[in-house]
């Protein structure tokens, strides 16, 4: 770990510490991992990671989660911290707070310094929340059907890369974990995802988040980069 100095990070209303809270809360029930808080003028982006290869061959594709917040005073910081870390802090605030003091200590995590474009989107349609759902229930049916009580984490990482991995139906190159993403962060509602490629990447973006992938060669489309 690496020690950080900053100072808190001010949000301009109390309900988007609380949706910060919840969404943390989401993401370290999917992977006890790190969260990444990369602050810019007046807006907070919060990165996690849904998914990700755990070793060399592991076809798991990379899945991240990203909500943004707005922040009551401009801020320039860019930190990974634990998950864990955060909700502590955020489980002293109050309804009416608005401050997050950042941990003291940093951690590394791969899937952090895998950086997805910020422009250059090609927009591919949209695809309904209740379609994802229906993708993320039948995956998460399915791994929970193929891997025993007592299985090994090389057992348990083969049965998500192979449920995971494969594309949705209708949707070329866009593996089945962006559905399960979008539903275990809770940003499916009613409404629907508007997605979007850019070489090997693809974000479903909604009012509650957006959800990046970078698809592998293993999904079978030609990922050249787009445009």
């Amino acid at each position: 770990m690496t020690d950080v100095l900053t100072r808190p990070l001010r949000f301009a209303d109390p309900r988007d510490l609380a949706d910060l809270r919840t969404y943390v809360t989401r993401a370290k029930s999917i992977d006890d991992g790190a969260v990444r808080l990369q602050a810019a003028g007046s807006v907070l982006a919060a990165y996690v990671c849904v998914l990700r290869p755990r070793a060399l061959g592991d076809a798991t594709p990379t899945i991240l989660g990203l909500r943004t917040s707005a922040l009551a005073e401009e801020a320039e910081t860019d930190v990974t911290v634990t998950l864990a870390s955060v909700l502590d802090r955020l489980a002293r605030s109050g309804t009416d707070d608005v401050e997050l003091p950042l941990p003291p200590s940093t951690v590394s995590e791969s899937w952090a310094g895998v950086g997805a474009p910020r422009g250059g989107w090609e927009p591919l349609g949209e695809v309904s929340d209740a379609e994802l759902k229906t993708v993320a229930e039948a995956g998460i049916a399915e791994v929970a059907g193929v891997v025993p009580e007592q299985a090994g984490a090389h057992m348990v990482a083969a049965a998500r890369a192979a449920v995971w991995g494969r594309e949705m139906p209708g949707h070329p190159g866009v593996p089945a974990g962006a559905a399960f993403g979008a539903f275990a962060l809770g940003f499916l509602g009613d409404g629907e995802h508007r997605l979007f490629r850019n070489g090997r990447w693809f974000r479903l973006s909604g009012s509650r988040g957006h959800i990046l992938v970078r698809a592998g060669a293993g999904l079978g489309l030609n990922l050249a980069p787009a445009g």
